[in-house]
């Protein structure tokens, strides 16, 4: 079925000064959830709507605009909406049921036989996927330091590279990736760019304003915010035949978001810029602290001034640094796994974006042919208290927590 353009809820809303939502902040847009009110009870919060069908029409068609749930729902709609809003994304956004649905689907619709460009660091899961599922479906992959626009313009395959993916900041050394410059890169030769933005989120940075044609988060992290829902996201900057493809895509695979999911979804979004402003200003004071540590031999984290992707994140990232960053500790691997074991306030957990802080030995759970070294943790800062974090982790990196047994 053809997916409706229709607000949902009436259009009475207005912003203040009598602005509409086109001119709102993305801190206003977030609160209001753009400002829809349920136009049968007036309720001020988004109804989840449940429903796995819906009544034809007497002459069988579907003006409501949804006919079966599989394709769309209306609360997840909502979510889309207010995700396509921040994003500035013109073709609107598609929800999956997971971060790794969402960047799979963009690879699942190239044709058989294009070239891809990914980043040497990247997600493990999805990177994983690309070197054992990408040749089952005759797509050629390299893998190549994303932060360094000219490698990728060497990677470049005249008339084969269809497709350049980047993630930054990467996950998990905190590279930085050009997006303008690679974007310009890629359109020369004809492919399209796609920016896995999930340790930022819109609030800090929007790729489809740089350049980029598509943008992917998993929604489990920030975007959401409190660890209790899964999700992913791809927003688009042009409705053109890939992005039908790619609605086809979440349609015919049934790998849509749940409509409940979506509503806690909407809850979490609503107080993103917030958490977002929280969060990266908690990374920042963290990182200029552990970075005079003792037992500290190296801090990642763009927002350091030393960092050398630091110039091009202060260009294309706004309010903030985002909230992941990485400390290498002295003493190697042995003394970062104790430092984890120690900490008592910090969560040993994956995941990252939530509200509370984690903080993970990440080459134990990437395995053989990681890029990660092994006396790297990974820590994603939540709201608390960052003189609170940092003294649990000066306590845990000094061992004056005691021991780990």
């Amino acid at each position: 079925m053809s997916r409706s353009n229709a607000p949902h809820g009436d259009s009475d809303a207005t912003a203040p000064h009598g602005l509409s939502p086109e001119a709102w902040s993305p801190r206003t847009l977030a609160a209001q959830a753009l400002g829809r009110i349920d136009p049968v009870t007036r309720a001020v919060v988004p109804p989840l709507h449940l429903s796995t069908t819906y009544l034809r029409d007497p002459d069988n068609a579907y003006r409501s605009g949804f006919s079966y749930a599989r394709p769309d729902n209306a609360t997840t709609r909502e979510a889309e909406d207010v995700i396509a809003a921040l994003e500035r994304a013109e073709a609107g956004a598609l929800l999956f049921g997971s971060g790794m649905a969402a960047a799979t689907a963009v690879f699942c619709a190239l044709e058989r036989g294009d070239h891809v460009i990914a980043p040497e660091v990247m997600y493990w899961g999805l990177r994983r996927w690309l070197q054992q599922e990408a040749p089952r479906l005759d797509l050629a992959v390299d893998f190549v330091p994303m932060q360094d626009p000219e490698a990728v313009r060497a990677a470049i395959r005249p008339g084969k590279t269809r497709l350049v993916w980047i993630e930054t900041p990467g996950n998990p050394l905190c590279t930085i990736s050009d997006i303008a410059r690679i974007s310009e890169i890629a359109r020369a030769a004809g492919a399209r760019v796609a920016v896995d933005s999930t340790a930022v989120s819109p609030i800090l940075t929007r790729p489809l304003t740089l350049g980029a044609d598509l943008v992917m988060h998993s929604a489990t992290k920030i975007l959401n915010g409190h660890s209790d829902v899964v999700a992913g996201v791809l927003a688009g900057a042009h409705k053109d035949a890939f992005w039908e493809r790619l609605v086809a895509i979440r349609g015919g695979w049934g790998a849509i978001l749940g409509p409940f999911e979506a509503y806690l979804l909407v809850r979490g979004l609503r107080t993103l810029p917030l958490r977002a402003a929280a969060q990266s200003a908690g990374a920042l004071r963290l990182a200029q602290r552990l970075s005079t540590h003792p037992r500290v031999s190296a801090v990642l984290y763009p927002g350091l001034p030393n960092h050398p992707g630091h110039a091009v994140a202060a260009r294309q990232m706004e309010g903030g640094f985002g909230f992941m960053l990485a400390i290498r500790v002295a003493g190697g691997e042995a003394a970062a796994i104790d430092t984890a074991a120690r900490v008592r306030l910090w969560k040993r957990a994956t995941s990252l974006g939530g509200v509370e802080s984690l903080i993970e030995h990440r080459a134990s759970v990437e395995g053989p042919g990681t890029p990660c070294p092994p006396d790297l943790l990974r820590l994603s800062t939540g709201i608390e208290d960052p003189d609170d974090l940092f003294r649990d982790l000066d306590a845990a990196l000094t061992g004056a927590h005691g021991s780990t047994a």
